[in-house]
């Protein structure tokens, strides 16, 4: 890894960060102090009066603890969405921007393999995915405290273990499609367009029994917030099946890179 060049980057990194952090600390903070086990009743009339709606982004009735309240109303759009868009928006930029405007001409004329530069650019994004889930984490211990006792620590971090295979996966497909596309708009579209599209089919798969085969179609079925709290088998199975993938794809993008032609 090229330890000048993943400085340079970390710091173009930290407003976005800022960006995303400050995001998820408004949602995060406002959604864990809505707990409230004598009201979760009037919070499950609201799922009732718009089922279709609630279901698709995630949320369901009937959560008895806190951590059943943050798996249903943070899990299935906040913490999936605001690390994704992060995620689409620098995996981009990482290495197709600097193909598109030609300055990957400075870094490819350094005496560095280009192996190094994908690798260390890789190493950026997984950095800042980290930071993100790592924030959200302690953003929720932190929330969670005015409800003492009430909060199962350990199933909270294996939960966004969860979530940070799931958010790493995406990031290997978003620098994937950076490493194959020269043409930042094409990276950005594909990037951007598969996690996109593999949401919208989730959101369907939850809002009903005719488009419930739809979840057979997208990855997101792999991460299963309540299964990973209940410690279903299947769903610990998800989050390794996410984690090999991430693997795979990071491999095959920075051999991709190291082995293209670019027209520079």
């Amino acid at each position: 890894m090229n330890i000048t060049l993943y400085k340079r980057e970390m710091k173009r990194s930290l407003l976005t960060l800022g960006i995303f952090g400050a995001i998820m600390t408004l949602y995060v903070s406002v959604i864990v102090s809505m707990y409230d086990p004598k009201l979760m009743g009037s919070l499950d009339e609201w799922v009732e009066l718009m089922p279709q709606i609630m279901a698709a982004v995630g949320m369901k009735a009937g959560a008895t603890s806190l951590i059943d309240f943050m798996a249903s109303y943070l899990y299935g759009f906040i913490l999936l969405i605001v690390p994704m868009v992060f995620i689409i928006l620098r995996g981009n930029g990482l290495i197709a921007k600097y193909v598109d405007n030609t300055s990957m001409v400075m870094l490819t004329a350094a005496p560095v393999k280009r192996k190094t530069v994908a690798f260390t650019q890789m190493q950026v994004l997984v950095t800042g995915i980290t930071v993100l889930v790592t924030y959200a984490t302690v953003l929720e211990l932190i929330c969670s405290t005015q409800f003492k006792g009430e909060l199962d620590v350990a199933k909270l971090l294996i939960l966004n273990f969860g979530l940070l295979c799931l958010q790493l996966f995406i990031g290997s497909i978003c620098f994937l499609a950076s490493c194959i596309f020269n043409d930042a708009k094409y990276s950005i579209a594909v990037g951007a367009g598969i996690p996109a599209l593999m949401y919208i089919l989730q959101a369907l798969s939850n809002t009903g029994v005719k488009a419930e085969k739809a979840k057979y179609c997208t990855f997101f079925t792999l991460f299963n917030p309540t299964g990973i709290i209940e410690g279903d088998g299947g769903a610990i199975a998800g989050i390794l099946s996410l984690f090999v993938g991430t693997c795979v794809l990071f491999a095959v993008a920075v051999r991709v890179f190291s082995k293209k032609d670019m027209h520079i």
